[in-house]
C-alpha cells in the first residue's frame, strides 16, 4: 500500500521544485493563461470566484462568431464532467471538442499548442480538482467559415528541459499567455497579420469597460517598449498602468498577471526584447 501511496504521490509531484500538477494548473489558469478572464462570470465587483470557470458573462460577438466563455468546471451536464483527460488534453492543443465541433478561435488553443506533456497533465489535474457549477452557457454561433491560424512561436510542444533557459521560457510563457493573440492586428478575412505584424498592436476591443485597443509590445522605441525600464514592463503587466501613469483597460488581464512569479516576470521582459520592432 505505501509503495503504491509512493508512485501516485511522485505522479502528482514536479520534481523541480515539489509543486504537485493541481498546484501548477492552479498557477496556469488563475495567472499565466487567465482563463478566469473568459471563462468566470463577472459581478459588479468583478470576477464572482464562487462561481468560477462556469462560464463568462461577456458576449464575444465578432464578424466571424457570437460566442461566450464556456463552463469548463467538471459538471457532468454543462461543463466538461463527461470529457475523458485524453479528449481535454485533445481539445487544449486542436481546438476540438468531444462531438468533433471547433471550437471558436477566441479560445487560444493555436498558442497551447506548444505546452508541456507536464503542463497539460497539470491543467487537466486541476480543471478536475475545481468545484462542480451547474451552469448553461450559451451555445456558439459560427457566422463564417472559421480558418485556421498558427501564431508565431506555436505549433510544437515544448519540453520541460528547455524552459531552464531564461529565453525559452519567457517565449513559452508568453505563448501560452496567448499574448500576441491580443497584441497582433487582424489581417485579411479576420484572422491575425503575424507574418508581417506580430506584436504591433492596435486591436480594438469592445466590452464592459467601453473599448480599448492594445499597445505595441514590440521593442520599437517609437512606437512600442523599447525606452520602457523592466520595472516599468512589469507594473504594466501586473498592475495595468501604463509608463506614463495612465491605467491600461482590459481585457489586459493585469489582475492575474499580478501573481505571476518573479522568475517567470523576468523571462517574459527578456523575451519581449528580442521581438522583431515594428
Amino acid at each position: 500500500m505505501r509503495i503504491v501511496f509512493g508512485i501516485a504521490l511522485a505522479l502528482l509531484t514536479l520534481p523541480a521544485c515539489g509543486e504537485t500538477l493541481v498546484e501548477r494548473g492552479a498557477y496556469l489558469v488563475g495567472s499565466v493563461m487567465a482563463c478566469h478572464n473568459c471563462h468566470t462570470p463577472r459581478g459588479p465587483q468583478g470576477l464572482d470566484l464562487s462561481r468560477a470557470l462556469s462560464g463568462g458573462s461577456q458576449v464575444f460577438d465578432e464578424p466571424a462568431f457570437k460566442v461566450t466563455g464556456s463552463n469548463i468546471t467538471p459538471d457532468k451536464d454543462t461543463g466538461i464532467g463527461n470529457w475523458s483527460d485524453a479528449e481535454l488534453k485533445r481539445f487544449l492543443v486542436s481546438g476540438i471538442r468531444p462531438n468533433g465541433t471547433k471550437v471558436a478561435p477566441i479560445m487560444p488553443t493555436a498558442f497551447y499548442t506548444v505546452l508541456t506533456g507536464r503542463d497539460l497533465d497539470a491543467l487537466t489535474a486541476y480543471l478536475r480538482s475545481v468545484p462542480s457549477v451547474r451552469h448553461e452557457t450559451r451555445a456558439p454561433e459560427y457566422k463564417i467559415a472559421l480558418k485556421s491560424e498558427v501564431p508565431t512561436y506555436a505549433g510544437k510542444q515544448a519540453s520541460e528541459q528547455e524552459l531552464s533557459d531564461q529565453l525559452a521560457r519567457g517565449r513559452y510563457l508568453l505563448t501560452i499567455a496567448h499574448c500576441l493573440e491580443c497584441h497582433t492586428p487582424e489581417g485579411p478575412s479576420a484572422v491575425h497579420d503575424f507574418a508581417a505584424a506580430s506584436g504591433k498592436g492596435g486591436r480594438t476591443f469592445r466590452g464592459p469597460w467601453g473599448e480599448s485597443v492594445s499597445s505595441n509590445i514590440t521593442p520599437d522605441r517609437a512606437f512600442g517598449l523599447g525606452q520602457w525600464s523592466d520595472d516599468e514592463i512589469k507594473r504594466a503587466i501586473t498592475q495595468g498602468i501604463a509608463r506614463d501613469g495612465h491605467k491600461l483597460k482590459p481585457p489586459m488581464a493585469y489582475a492575474a498577471y499580478a501573481s505571476m512569479t518573479a522568475q517567470d516576470l523576468d523571462a517574459i521582459v527578456a523575451f519581449l526584447r528580442t521581438l522583431p520592432p515594428r
